[in-house]
């Protein structure tokens, strides 16, 4: 049987000190770890490492979801310091205000400064 101890979302960027610059300014975020050219942040327990590739931003899907309990609230924060919400029409898929119902589920999705596609949830149910 498998035993996994944790396990670490990983996000490529292109300029590690702007998605640093980013992560700390949007985000609230401080690594809690740099080395190698990569920085780890702990977010509720959860880890996620960003590092420098020229393959940033290639990826055409959500890289990371956000959990939140409060998802307009959280996105009023975001708002006031600079993120812009998508905005989505796609079959089972539409956002208005860029907030999408999905059943028991709220969300919202961004583009970080490494052209990431993150999305911030709320359960509902």
């Amino acid at each position: 049987m498998l035993s996994f101890t944790s396990a670490m979302a990983v996000l490529p960027a292109s300029d590690l000190e702007r998605a640093r610059g980013y992560y700390k300014d949007k985000l609230d975020l401080e690594p809690e770890m740099s080395e190698d050219g990569a920085l780890i942040y702990n977010v509720a327990g959860n880890r996620i490492l960003l590092y420098e590739t020229s393959f940033a931003g290639t990826a055409q899907n959500t890289a990371l979801t956000l959990e939140t309990g409060d998802l307009a609230a959280t996105m009023t924060e975001l708002r006031g310091r600079g993120v812009v919400f998508e905005e989505y029409d796609l079959p089972g898929l539409k956002t208005e205000n860029g907030v999408a119902e999905m059943g028991s589920e709220r969300g919202a999705w961004f583009v970080d400064s490494e052209r990431n596609i993150i999305a911030v949830s709320e359960r509902t149910a």
